[in-house]
C-alpha cells in the first residue's frame, strides 16, 4: 500500500497528536490497511496472507479516533508479532508485551483526556484480547462518542434483562469478549458480542 494512500485514510480517524505515530507504525513493517463497515462481532482485525506474504489491517469506520487508535495500534501488534512469533497464541504473552510496547508513546495527555488516559493505563498492564471486555475502559471512551445513544451489553450486570434484535434476554456470565445470556422466551442460551448496543 502507498503511503500517500494511507495517509490520506488514517489522518481522518485518529486524534491529530497520534498521526505522526501511526505512520511511523506503518512505515516500519508496512502492510495494507481497510477502514470497515461497522461489525458487531470486532473492532478491528489483522490477517497474513501466506500466498501473496501481505499482511492486512482493518478497522471499524464507526470508531471515534480514540477507539480508533487503541484499535489500530493492536492490530500493528498483531502484525509485529506474526513476523517474529508465527507460531503464538494471537493474544499470548507476545502480544501484550508489543502491545504495551507500541502503545506507551501515545499514553499521554496530548493524545488521551484524563478519564480515557487513566482508565486506558490499567488496562495496558494486562490488556485484554479486546478493548470491549474492560467495561472501565469502555465507559470512559463512551464518555467522548458522540452517537453513543444506547448502552453497551459490556455496561449490564450479571443477571440483568436486556433486548437485542427484538428479543429479551438476561445476561450469565462474562466470557472473554462475549456474554453467555439467556434468551428468556425459548430458555436458550447464547453468545453475544459484549459491545454491542442493547435496549
Amino acid at each position: 500500500m502507498e503511503k500517500q494512500f494511507f495517509v490520506r485514510l488514517i489522518s481522518r480517524k485518529v486524534p491529530e497528536s497520534a498521526l505522526a505515530y501511526c505512520i511511523q507504525l506503518f512505515e516500519e513493517a508496512p502492510f495494507h490497511f481497510k477502514i470497515s463497515k461497522k461489525r458487531a462481532t470486532k473492532l478491528g482485525d489483522y490477517r497474513f496472507d501466506p500466498r501473496a506474504k501481505s499482511h492486512t489491517i482493518t478497522v471499524n469506520e464507526d470508531l471515534h479516533p480514540f477507539q480508533f487508535l487503541i484499535t489500530y495500534i493492536h492490530e500493528v501488534a498483531h502484525r509485529r508479532v506474526h513476523e517474529q512469533h508465527r507460531k503464538q497464541a494471537p493474544h499470548g504473552p507476545h502480544w501484550k508485551n508489543e502491545f504495551r510496547r507500541l502503545m506507551l508513546p501515545m499514553l499521554r495527555p496530548e493524545v488521551f483526556p484524563e478519564p480515557v488516559l487513566r482508565a486506558l493505563a490499567k488496562h495496558m498492564k494486562n490488556p485484554k484480547a479486546s478493548a470491549a471486555a474492560d467495561i472501565t475502559l469502555i465507559n470512559a471512551l463512551r464518555k467522548f462518542d458522540d452517537d453513543s445513544g444506547g448502552i453497551t451489553l459490556a455496561q449490564l450486570a450479571i443477571n440483568e434483562e436486556f433486548s437485542f434484535r427484538g428479543r429479551s434476554f438476561r445476561k450469565l456470565e462474562v466470557k472473554r469478549t462475549r456474554a453467555l445470556c439467556l434468551d428468556l422466551k425459548d430458555q436458550k442460551r447464547y453468545l453475544v458480542p459484549l459491545m454491542v448496543e442493547i435496549e
